[in-house]
Protein backbone atom coordinates (compact mmCIF):
# COMPACT_ATOMS: atom_id res chain seq x y z
CA UNK A 1 0.00 0.00 0.00
CA UNK A 2 1.21 3.39 -0.74
CA UNK A 3 1.95 5.99 1.97
CA UNK A 4 2.55 9.47 0.84
CA UNK A 5 2.32 10.70 4.16
CA UNK A 6 5.86 12.99 5.44
CA UNK A 7 5.68 11.59 9.03
CA UNK A 8 5.52 7.85 10.25
CA UNK A 9 2.55 7.01 11.99
CA UNK A 10 1.75 4.31 14.52
CA UNK A 11 6.09 3.89 15.13
CA UNK A 12 8.55 6.50 15.62
CA UNK A 13 11.45 7.30 12.68
CA UNK A 14 14.77 6.14 14.60
CA UNK A 15 16.76 8.38 12.77
CA UNK A 16 17.21 10.49 15.97
CA UNK A 17 19.06 7.02 17.75
CA UNK A 18 21.30 5.99 15.14
CA UNK A 19 24.77 6.92 16.11
CA UNK A 20 26.35 8.49 12.82
CA UNK A 21 29.67 7.46 14.52
CA UNK A 22 29.13 4.31 14.13
CA UNK A 23 28.28 3.52 10.64
CA UNK A 24 30.84 1.45 7.91
CA UNK A 25 31.07 0.33 4.93
CA UNK A 26 32.63 -2.81 3.29
CA UNK A 27 33.22 -2.79 -0.35
CA UNK A 28 32.25 0.64 -1.52
CA UNK A 29 33.36 2.68 -4.19
CA UNK A 30 33.90 5.66 -1.64
CA UNK A 31 34.67 3.66 2.00
CA UNK A 32 33.40 7.48 3.77
CA UNK A 33 30.11 7.42 1.78
CA UNK A 34 28.30 5.09 4.38
CA UNK A 35 26.89 7.21 6.62
CA UNK A 36 25.31 9.39 3.13
CA UNK A 37 22.62 6.77 3.24
CA UNK A 38 21.11 7.43 6.34
CA UNK A 39 19.15 10.90 6.15
CA UNK A 40 15.71 12.67 7.68
CA UNK A 41 12.47 11.74 6.49
CA UNK A 42 12.46 14.74 4.91
CA UNK A 43 15.62 14.20 2.85
CA UNK A 44 14.81 10.09 2.10
CA UNK A 45 13.98 11.42 -1.88
CA UNK A 46 17.40 13.01 -2.30
CA UNK A 47 19.97 11.08 -4.58
CA UNK A 48 22.99 13.58 -4.89
CA UNK A 49 24.37 11.18 -1.87
CA UNK A 50 24.49 7.37 -1.99
CA UNK A 51 26.66 4.41 -1.45
CA UNK A 52 27.81 2.09 -4.16
CA UNK A 53 29.96 -1.04 -4.61
CA UNK A 54 33.51 -0.82 -5.97
CA UNK A 55 34.63 -4.02 -6.54
CA UNK A 56 31.50 -6.22 -7.27
CA UNK A 57 28.06 -6.19 -6.65
CA UNK A 58 28.31 -6.92 -3.08
CA UNK A 59 28.33 -4.26 -0.20
CA UNK A 60 27.76 -3.89 3.63
CA UNK A 61 26.76 -1.39 5.93
CA UNK A 62 27.04 -1.80 9.21
CA UNK A 63 24.59 0.40 11.22
CA UNK A 64 24.58 1.17 15.42
CA UNK A 65 21.94 2.48 17.68
CA UNK A 66 22.21 4.89 20.32
CA UNK A 67 20.09 2.77 22.56
CA UNK A 68 18.66 -0.75 22.20
CA UNK A 69 15.55 -0.40 19.52
CA UNK A 70 12.46 -2.47 18.13
CA UNK A 71 12.39 -2.34 14.49
CA UNK A 72 9.32 -2.23 12.98
CA UNK A 73 9.89 -1.56 9.51
CA UNK A 74 13.01 -1.27 7.32
CA UNK A 75 13.17 1.62 4.44
CA UNK A 76 14.78 1.46 1.27
CA UNK A 77 16.01 3.77 -1.78
CA UNK A 78 17.92 1.39 -4.34
CA UNK A 79 19.27 2.06 -7.72
CA UNK A 80 17.73 1.60 -11.03
CA UNK A 81 18.20 -0.80 -13.80
CA UNK A 82 21.36 -2.89 -13.63
CA UNK A 83 22.54 -1.34 -10.72
CA UNK A 84 19.34 -2.28 -8.16
CA UNK A 85 20.82 -4.87 -5.70
CA UNK A 86 17.91 -7.79 -5.53
CA UNK A 87 18.54 -9.34 -2.18
CA UNK A 88 19.33 -8.09 1.40
CA UNK A 89 20.37 -10.35 4.15
CA UNK A 90 20.14 -8.59 7.50
CA UNK A 91 22.82 -9.35 10.69
CA UNK A 92 21.80 -8.16 14.31
CA UNK A 93 23.26 -7.81 17.76
CA UNK A 94 27.08 -8.76 16.14
CA UNK A 95 29.67 -7.97 18.79
CA UNK A 96 31.63 -7.23 15.35
CA UNK A 97 31.38 -6.12 12.09
CA UNK A 98 30.16 -8.84 10.15
CA UNK A 99 32.32 -9.19 7.15
CA UNK A 100 32.35 -10.71 3.88
CA UNK A 101 33.51 -14.19 4.80
CA UNK A 102 31.23 -14.06 7.89
CA UNK A 103 28.26 -12.92 5.59
CA UNK A 104 28.51 -15.97 3.47
CA UNK A 105 28.78 -18.54 6.64
CA UNK A 106 26.07 -17.04 9.22
CA UNK A 107 22.52 -17.42 9.17
CA UNK A 108 20.99 -13.64 8.74
CA UNK A 109 18.01 -12.70 10.91
CA UNK A 110 16.25 -11.81 7.73
CA UNK A 111 16.79 -12.29 4.56
CA UNK A 112 14.73 -9.46 1.75
CA UNK A 113 13.94 -10.09 -1.95
CA UNK A 114 14.25 -6.18 -2.83
CA UNK A 115 11.77 -5.02 -4.85
CA UNK A 116 13.43 -3.40 -7.48
CA UNK A 117 12.07 -0.96 -10.29
CA UNK A 118 10.68 1.39 -7.71
CA UNK A 119 11.79 5.08 -8.12
CA UNK A 120 10.11 5.69 -4.40
CA UNK A 121 11.14 4.88 -0.81
CA UNK A 122 10.06 0.78 -0.25
CA UNK A 123 9.26 0.03 3.23
CA UNK A 124 9.55 -3.32 4.10
CA UNK A 125 7.45 -4.40 7.47
CA UNK A 126 9.43 -7.02 9.95
CA UNK A 127 7.76 -9.30 12.51
CA UNK A 128 8.07 -7.73 15.85
CA UNK A 129 9.98 -11.25 16.72
CA UNK A 130 12.58 -10.11 14.09
CA UNK A 131 13.96 -7.61 15.54
CA UNK A 132 12.78 -6.91 19.47
CA UNK A 133 15.96 -5.33 20.69
CA UNK A 134 18.45 -4.12 18.55
CA UNK A 135 21.72 -2.03 19.19
CA UNK A 136 23.79 -2.89 15.73
CA UNK A 137 22.68 -4.05 12.47
CA UNK A 138 24.52 -5.06 9.30
CA UNK A 139 23.03 -4.94 5.91
CA UNK A 140 24.60 -7.38 3.27
CA UNK A 141 23.26 -6.34 -0.43
CA UNK A 142 23.98 -8.17 -3.35
CA UNK A 143 23.06 -9.94 -6.67
CA UNK A 144 22.13 -6.46 -8.47
CA UNK A 145 20.58 -6.99 -11.99
CA UNK A 146 23.66 -5.80 -13.73
CA UNK A 147 26.04 -8.15 -12.10
CA UNK A 148 28.83 -5.78 -11.41
CA UNK A 149 27.37 -2.85 -8.98
CA UNK A 150 25.15 -2.21 -6.66
CA UNK A 151 23.89 1.22 -5.17
CA UNK A 152 21.56 2.43 -2.34
CA UNK A 153 20.57 6.35 -1.82
CA UNK A 154 18.31 5.52 1.80
CA UNK A 155 18.24 3.73 4.06
CA UNK A 156 15.62 4.10 6.96
CA UNK A 157 14.21 2.30 10.19
CA UNK A 158 10.49 2.69 12.01
CA UNK A 159 9.59 1.30 15.11
CA UNK A 160 10.26 1.86 19.15
CA UNK A 161 13.31 2.50 22.10
CA UNK A 162 13.72 -0.35 24.12
CA UNK A 163 16.12 1.04 26.59
CA UNK A 164 19.35 3.16 26.82
CA UNK A 165 22.86 1.24 26.04
CA UNK A 166 25.20 0.45 28.87
CA UNK A 167 28.61 2.41 27.57
CA UNK A 168 30.12 -1.44 27.47
CA UNK A 169 27.69 -2.24 24.44
CA UNK A 170 28.17 1.08 22.74
CA UNK A 171 29.29 1.37 19.39
CA UNK A 172 30.70 -1.71 16.63
CA UNK A 173 34.11 -3.11 17.28
CA UNK A 174 36.15 -1.90 14.55
CA UNK A 175 39.23 -4.66 13.84
CA UNK A 176 42.35 -4.72 15.39
CA UNK A 177 45.30 -3.30 13.19
CA UNK A 178 46.55 -6.17 11.81
CA UNK A 179 43.93 -8.76 12.44
CA UNK A 180 42.37 -10.60 9.25
CA UNK A 181 38.98 -8.33 9.33
CA UNK A 182 41.50 -5.63 8.92
CA UNK A 183 43.46 -6.97 6.60
CA UNK A 184 40.13 -7.21 4.42
CA UNK A 185 39.51 -3.88 4.94
CA UNK A 186 43.03 -3.04 4.02
CA UNK A 187 42.32 -5.24 0.61
CA UNK A 188 39.28 -3.40 -0.15
CA UNK A 189 40.68 -0.41 0.08
CA UNK A 190 43.57 -0.81 -2.37
CA UNK A 191 41.16 -2.60 -4.71
CA UNK A 192 38.91 0.13 -4.88
CA UNK A 193 41.27 3.43 -5.11
CA UNK A 194 41.04 4.38 -1.94
CA UNK A 195 6.11 9.04 -0.73
CA UNK A 196 7.41 5.22 -0.10
CA UNK A 197 6.07 1.65 -1.31
CA UNK A 198 5.31 -1.07 0.90
CA UNK A 199 6.01 -4.77 0.66
CA UNK A 200 5.91 -7.57 3.60
CA UNK A 201 9.26 -8.91 4.16
CA UNK A 202 9.52 -12.33 5.13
Amino acid sequence: MANNSDTLTDFANLFGSIDKQQIYGLGLSVPESARDVFKPWDQRDDTSKFVESGVDDQLIIHVAFNESVRIKSIFFKIGRGEVAPQHLDIFANHPTIVDFSDAENIKPQLSIALQTGESDVVEYPVRVATFPSVTTLSLFFKDSEGGDTSRVYYIGFKGDIRSARTPASSGLEVPAEGSAEAQLLDRIKSRIGGTSQQTTAR
